[in-house]
């Protein structure tokens, strides 16, 4: 909006302090919020009723059993399966062979086999001595067989068997052996023997070379252990997900663990229900939208701390929202699109403030995420509807802008709901264009909520909407009428006055339209006893001079009281009423109190000056705080008439000056450069007041005889 609402901030402003009561009082409205608010999303409210089971691993399922809402949580089952398959996947680090073993292995093998050597040319064994000795050899494990025929080869064969045995250990202990392929390796020993010896000598080769083969590639602990919890933190967690109205498990089917666990999640188990999980997510939820509101409307919008109304309206919307949002929302169809979720921001936006409608309609975004089980396109769909609404309302003065940000939101519906969905797998053609008329419905349905609601909530929290005060501002309303045609003095003199005003307020951005229209109501009871006012006295008489000082300060001070009841009377909104008891503040009646100060002086009494002093209270907001200024400024530029811009500058300052010594701005929230503005702003708009006009001769008829001139003057327009 290009106007600010109708109690307008701005961020620059101190925060004001807030008493123990005040603060007292916005706890109970947040524990209010926050209480209704999480009733209303842990209730069942929008869903159906849903029994529940008793089963139990290898159970058959009774009935076909669907998911009640859309859900997605981790697996632990299916996560301990896909972590046991990535165990399994890895095998066990062994060490690269050891050269170290083979080189003790073939020394070991090269003295026994030169222990038989010398064995076979002792000459001082006999034969079953030589053949006992050589099986107790060392590392030979020899039957008597072998033993034998190693005692009768010759010394040549004997060397060349030796020789090759050596060559069998030193090219097996090459290649990795580990512990449980021992046994494979010794077997293997007899195919690396040389072709070039007998089959027995063969034998004996393979023999003896198998009996020093021993594992040189050892089992790494440390390394596997690594390596398996790399692949367990290479694991991802198995999510499973489950849409509303999904079958979880079909009649007949045998319960495994992870179809238990999904009943589980569900809440379809008897005495299954979390309520640790049903309940931390939503209470979460509502302590962070409840503070950061606070957060906000304190730092940003203070003037809305004390306004409890304003706080009701607030609190009363967004719980009827989440409540339509229970209803509506968790339906899997066309109905969450069809929700009208940026009505919430409009009607704040346009009773209230814009960015507080866009800030709520953001925590409201939050809030829905829950309900709809956080689905990403229907949070989308109402944040940025929210948004667009809001921005395209402007300000709202006519009806027909209503239908123009049904229209925007209607056709922002619909691309963002093409870009959501045109890829999704699952919709045809025909579902996407029942989403498309879901989103164009919707437009039309928030404009008509919109219209609805305010007509309807702005009488219960007596909140004054724009187009209310375009309709208050018709010059045929009855009041303007009374006042018109009993003061027509005050009646232009609240013209003036709102002319000053909302220029002003133009420029510090306030709320024009309101000051206008408050200036225009701000003098009406004067109509009651217009006579006693000088701009509605016509002959020279003033009946005020037959009158004492304190009996006339009463019926000029009087003209607030009986505004008020008149403004009740004719159900004027508050803020009007504001207007009309704010808009002397407190300051005092100045001709009637030196008047009586005088007098005082002369016969010896006290003059009380609480009894020369407007009732106020003093300006409450930038609005009422204009239309005492301009009030001021307008009644004594009339009294005394400036002929030149220093006499116009000199007189709204002296103005300014006295409200702000009297101390009738310090609840305003206007600041020194506010101030600035509009003196500037008072200034030139006098100029245009008592701009000076070209002064005419006096009028000298024509000779009576000259016709054609005396029919040309009389046919000529006035000046």
């Amino acid at each position: 909006m290009d106007n600010p609402p109708l109690t307008s901030g701005t961020s620059s402003r101190a925060t004001p302090a807030v008493p123990f009561w005040a603060a007292a009082r916005h706890g109970l409205l947040a524990a209010l919020f926050a209480s209704v608010a999480l009733a209303i999303l842990v209730s069942p409210l929008g869903r159906e009723a849903q029994p529940t089971y008793n089963l139990n691993i290898g159970d058959v399922a009774p009935a076909d059993i669907s998911a009640p809402r859309s859900i997605t949580y981790i697996s632990s089952i299916q996560t301990t399966a896909q972590q046991q398959s990535a165990l399994a996947a890895v095998a066990p680090i062994f060490d690269p062979p050891d050269g170290r073993i083979a080189r003790t292995q073939l020394a070991a093998a090269q003295a026994a086999l030169a222990s038989i050597t010398a064995l076979r040319s002792d000459a001082s064994l006999q034969a079953p001595q030589k053949l006992t000795n050589l099986q107790l050899t060392s590392g030979a494990n020899l039957d008597a067989a072998a033993a034998q025929i190693i005692l009768e080869l010759t010394e040549a064969r004997w060397q060349a068997v030796a020789t090759d045995t050596l060559r069998v250990l030193e090219t097996t202990l090459r290649d990795p052996v580990r512990a449980n392929a021992l046994a494979a390796a010794r077997a293997a020993a007899a195919d690396r023997t040389s072709m070039l010896l007998s089959p027995a000598e063969g034998r004996i080769a393979a023999t003896l070379a198998a009996e020093w083969i021993v594992p040189n590639s050892l089992y790494n602990e440390p390394a596997t252990k690594l390596a398996r919890q790399a692949a367990l933190d290479a694991t991802l967690s198995v999510n499973q997900n489950f849409l509303a109205g999904q079958t979880v498990l079909r009649r007949g089917s045998i319960v495994r663990p992870e179809d238990l666990e999904a009943l589980t999640q569900l809440g379809l188990l008897r005495g299954s229900t979390n309520w640790l999980k049903l309940l931390l997510p939503p209470t979460l939820i509502v302590v962070l939208v409840t503070v950061l509101f606070a957060l906000y409307v304190r730092t940003q919008l203070p003037e809305y701390i004390t306004n409890t109304r304003h706080l009701l309206f607030i609190i009363f919307l967004v719980h009827l929202f989440l409540l339509g949002a229970k209803v509506l929302v968790t339906q899997r169809v066309l109905l969450p699109f069809l929700f009208p979720g940026a009505a919430l921001g409009l009607l704040i936006a346009v009773a209230l403030q814009p960015q507080l409608g866009l800030f709520t309609s953001v925590l409201f975004c939050m809030l829905l995420s829950l309900v709809a089980d956080g689905r990403m396109d229907v949070t989308l769909f109402h944040l940025a509807g929210s948004m667009l609404a809001i921005l395209a309302v402007g300000r709202a003065e006519r009806v027909n802008a209503y239908f123009w940000s049904g229209v925007a939101l209607a056709a922002g519906n619909t691309a963002l709901l093409l870009t959501l969905h045109i890829a999704d797998p699952v919709l045809d053609w025909q579902g996407i264009l029942q989403l498309l008329s879901a989103g164009l419905a919707n437009g039309l349905v928030t404009a008509s909520v919109t219209l609805l609601g305010l007509f309807l909530l702005s009488y219960v929290f007596d909140i004054t909407t724009t187009l209310q005060l375009v309709e208050l501002s018709r010059p045929d309303h009855p009041l303007l009428l009374q006042l018109l045609r009993a003061a027509p003095g005050s009646y232009q003199h609240s013209l003036q006055v709102s002319n000053l005003a909302e220029h002003a307020a133009q420029q510090i951005g306030a709320n024009a339209l309101l000051v206008r229209v408050g200036a225009m109501f701000h003098d009406i009871g004067k109509s009651v006893r217009p006579e006693y006012f000088i701009e509605n006295q016509i002959e020279t008489v003033n009946p005020h001079d037959s009158l004492d000082p304190y009996t006339s300060a009463r019926i000029i001070i009087d003209h607030v009281r009986a505004g008020e009841e008149l403004a009740r009377k004719y159900r004027l909104p508050q803020v009007i009423r504001a207007a009309i008891t704010e808009h002397h503040g407190t300051i005092v009646t100045q001709f009637q109190y030196q008047r009586a100060v005088q007098e005082g002086a002369n016969t010896g009494a006290t003059v009380p000056i609480e009894d020369y002093c407007y009732p106020g209270p003093k300006p409450q907001s930038r609005e009422t705080a204009l239309l005492l200024l301009a009030d001021g400024c307008e009644a004594k530029s009339r009294a005394e008439l400036p002929a030149t811009a220093d006499a116009i500058d000199k007189l709204v300052g002296s103005i300014i000056s006295a409200r702000l010594q009297q101390r009738q701005l310090i609840e305003a929230h206007l600041t020194l450069a506010d101030l600035e503005a509009v003196r500037l702003s008072f200034v030139k708009t006098l100029q245009g007041f008592f701009h000076s006009r070209l002064k005419y001769p006096e009028w000298q008829a024509p000779p009576d005889g000259d016709a054609q001139t005396n029919a040309a003057l009389s046919a000529a327009p006035s000046s």
